[in-house]
């Protein structure tokens, strides 16, 4: 790269990145080659943008532009922020926060669809793709969804391998004028969130779900 343009040499680097971006999805190797940056750097910088999902990967593993960006590009614009777009940034930070991976989930007749999904980091983690419809029944999800008197009291749920042997979740209800309209959740294998996972995500997810209402308009 050339002189800084703002003064900031490593801010430059990522706006650089994030305008290679723009164009199409880049492998690294690219992605170095059209910014001009080592590929060292360009690999560390495309990684902590990723950490903020201003950056994601396809399914080839080339770096693409993040979910985040659609939430901050309607905000700038005033434009209004569908349920997703309200909930991109809260879960993302909400990933970055536990280190698993998260989903929103919305009530579609007798089921739940997962309308938003970031994965964990980890090798071994849930993998929820978006669109994909399970049971109200079953799941920390589900309960919130439904709107159980203990749950809405308590105002999470957990799960311990209801849905999926060896899994388990915390989930927050995102409340509008009284009535719940979607689920924030953390899920993830016993292996880390324990048998117990409300002791170490209860509170984050709630915090999670109190942000997504905030970004609606919610007070």
């Amino acid at each position: 790269m050339g002189e800084s343009v703002s003064g900031v040499g490593v801010l430059d680097k990522a706006i650089a990145i994030l305008a290679s971006l723009e164009v199409r999805p880049r492998a690294l190797t690219e992605l170095a080659e059209v910014t001009g940056l080592p590929r060292a750097t360009a690999h560390r910088l495309a990684v902590a943008l990723e950490r903020h999902d201003l950056v994601g990967r396809d399914d080839r593993g080339r770096f693409v532009l993040g979910q985040r960006l659609v939430t901050l590009g309607k905000s700038a614009t005033g434009g209004p922020l569908s349920l997703a777009d309200a909930a991109a940034g809260a879960l993302a930070q909400l990933r970055d926060r536990t280190g698993e991976s998260v989903q929103l989930y919305v009530p579609d007749g007798g089921q739940r669809v997962c309308v938003l999904s970031l994965e964990s980091p980890h090798s071994l983690r849930t993998i929820v793709a978006v669109g994909a419809t399970l049971p109200m029944d079953r799941g920390s999800a589900g309960r919130v969804l439904a709107g159980e008197e203990e749950t809405m009291r308590a105002g999470w749920a957990q799960s311990v391998e209801e849905r999926e042997r060896g899994v388990a979740s915390v989930s927050a209800p995102v409340v509008i004028e009284g009535v719940v309209v979607a689920a924030v959740s953390v899920s993830g294998p016993i292996e880390r969130t324990s048998r117990t996972p409300g002791r170490r995500y209860a509170s984050a997810t709630v915090a999670a779900a109190r942000q997504v209402e905030e970004a609606l308009g919610v007070r």
